[in-house]
């Protein structure tokens, strides 16, 4: 059987619905090719025990750009997000400390530790910002390609003189932020080891690395450039779980015409003359596009859909070196009752806060040697989230769901072997601080980095769909010479978070991919005399 369409997407994922969206919109005919049974990628909510559902993967928002939530009218489809009352509540040997709720209410937490931290949270705060409200700006940009010629250089001053136009001290930070360790650049503004932790967290989110590797700062940043309702920086959860994000998705993609295919596996790209011709599906069928886009990550597109002899031999060569893989182990849990924290007795509003377990850097380093050592951390890293305490569609009466999102255990570990014990392992380790917590799990879902794989696509269970280091940044992501979201291949794109700006549910590669396909589409046009 075969078919003939404008442009198929790999992957049913956020980014691969909004390139569809975008294309779609144009007039092109559009069909998304989805290899599990549900639309959404990693961006999905299931029912993983009778009466309980969660996002399964992806499980908070803030990343997603406000163009794509306005073009694609989600808002107007009925999607919802609850704000978090504060963003993160972490319980430790000394207490505890919340983060979140303004600025003035931070300062009064940090005070407890810190005066000193106390006054350089608005400076800290504001540097941030200076520097995210430019990352904002490039999120929507296609970066300039290397060896793109004119077109490239005159991208690349465009974009270069927003980082110009800050002043000095804010040139400074971006120069930080992007080669410094989380550590050191923390250690520029703070004192208090808790005070530290709550922000350097952020640095090895999907990340397998130490917040002592050099570079990790920017994953901190890449953090905080979101927003929720309006408000910068902020998160929440949205009402129905990640999977009611890639429904209405999925329904405005629909009423434009695309056609969204499940359970049709991609097995290659079909490749004819140096161009694209089509897609091959495990099933044996073919169907035929002059564009196909990509929504997997670069590692699973070159290494296993795309013919080696296809592709220009130092490309190859270079995307074997692409750098993909985290420590993240996810879980999902069924609860018959909050957890009851030592420090902080009762329910209360830090239920509705990420709840982070890592209590100090030097915690969150000795979490990465031990991965490097043994292959799961003696004391993981976690990060709980409760939605079902602001959106109790996800549980029945009573009862709770808790997503754990836990950093750091080995990528090309054996984990069909091991993955229940490194849930025992969370589970205890979240237990030291609500004694309550072990008994009241009624049932768990299992993710460990080969399960995100395999599930997902997700190659070493990397959330970013590869490393957010300065090598594999901006113009260089993938790789150098194919930053602008094309491939090697005519008609070959890359419309996924292996692209910039990278990870997180931001919707940013897909509406950028789409804008390139549809300026080379627009080119062919005028050349052709159409």
């Amino acid at each position: 059987m075969r078919g003939r369409y404008d442009a198929l997407i790999i992957g049913g994922g956020h980014n691969g619905l909004v390139c569809a969206f975008y294309l779609a919109r144009s007039g092109m005919k559009v069909r998304v090719l989805e290899r599990r049974h549900v639309v959404g990628g990693a961006a999905v909510t299931e029912e993983f025990h009778p009466g309980f559902r969660n996002s399964t993967a992806s499980y908070t928002v803030s990343l997603l750009r406000p163009k794509v939530i306005a073009d694609m009218r989600l808002v107007e489809r009925g999607w919802r997000v609850a704000e978090r009352p504060i963003s993160n509540f972490l319980p430790h040997d000394g207490g505890y400390l919340k983060l979140g709720g303004g600025t003035a209410r931070t300062q009064a937490e940090f005070a407890r530790f810190s005066t000193r931290d106390a006054e350089a949270l608005p400076h800290y705060e504001a540097a941030l910002e200076r520097v995210a409200e430019v990352l904002r700006d490039l999120a929507l940009t296609t970066p300039p390609n290397a060896g793109g010629g004119i077109r490239a250089l005159l991208a690349a001053a465009a974009q270069g003189r927003r980082l110009a136009k800050l002043p000095i001290d804010a040139q400074r930070d971006v120069m930080d932020l992007f080669v410094k360790s989380a550590r050191d650049f923390l250690n520029g503004w703070f004192e208090n080891d808790y005070v530290k932790a709550a922000f350097g967290f952020d640095a090895v989110v999907g990340n397998y690395a130490s917040p002592d590797t050099p570079g990790s700062a920017y994953v901190l940043l890449h953090h905080v450039f979101g927003e929720v309702n309006g408000k910068k920086g902020a998160w929440g959860h949205s009402i129905g779980g990640m999977g009611t994000i890639t429904q209405l998705m999925a329904d405005a993609c629909r009423e434009l015409g695309v056609e969204i295919s499940l359970e049709a596996p991609v097995a290659r790209v079909l490749v004819d003359g140096g161009k694209v011709s089509g897609v091959r599906l495990e099933s044996g069928e073919e169907i035929m596009a002059p564009v196909v886009a990509a929504n997997v990550g670069p590692a699973l597109l070159y290494r296993q859909l795309v013919e080696r002899s296809d592709m220009p031999a130092d490309f190859a060569r270079r995307m074997d070196g692409f750098k993909a893989g985290s420590g993240t182990f996810r879980m999902n849990v069924a609860l018959s009752e909050l957890p009851d924290f030592t420090v902080l007795p009762g329910e209360g509003e830090h239920h509705k806060a990420g709840i982070m377990i890592c209590p100090t850097l030097d915690y969150m380093d000795r979490a990465y040697t031990s991965a490097r050592a043994n292959s799961m951390s003696d004391e993981p890293i976690v990060e709980m989230t409760i939605p079902s305490t602001v959106d109790d569609s996800l549980a029945p009466p009573g009862g709770h769901v808790a997503a754990l999102f836990c950093q750091q255990f080995a990528p090309g570990f054996d984990w069909d072997t091991h993955r229940e014990a490194a849930a025992d392992r969370i589970i205890e380790t979240v237990t030291k601080h609500a004694p309550n917590f072990k008994a009241s799990v009624i049932a768990r879902q299992i993710h460990s980095p080969l399960d995100l794989e395999r599930k997902f696509g997700l190659i070493g269970g990397d959330i970013m769909h590869g490393h957010m280091s300065l090598d594999q940044l901006w113009a260089a992501r993938p790789v150098l010479g194919h930053g602008d979201y094309r491939g090697p291949i005519k008609g070959l794109y890359m419309c996924g978070s292996g692209t910039h700006p990278g990870g997180g549910v931001t919707g940013a590669p897909g509406h950028n991919a789409a804008r390139e396909i549809l300026r080379d589409r627009s080119l062919l046009d005028r050349m052709l005399g159409r």
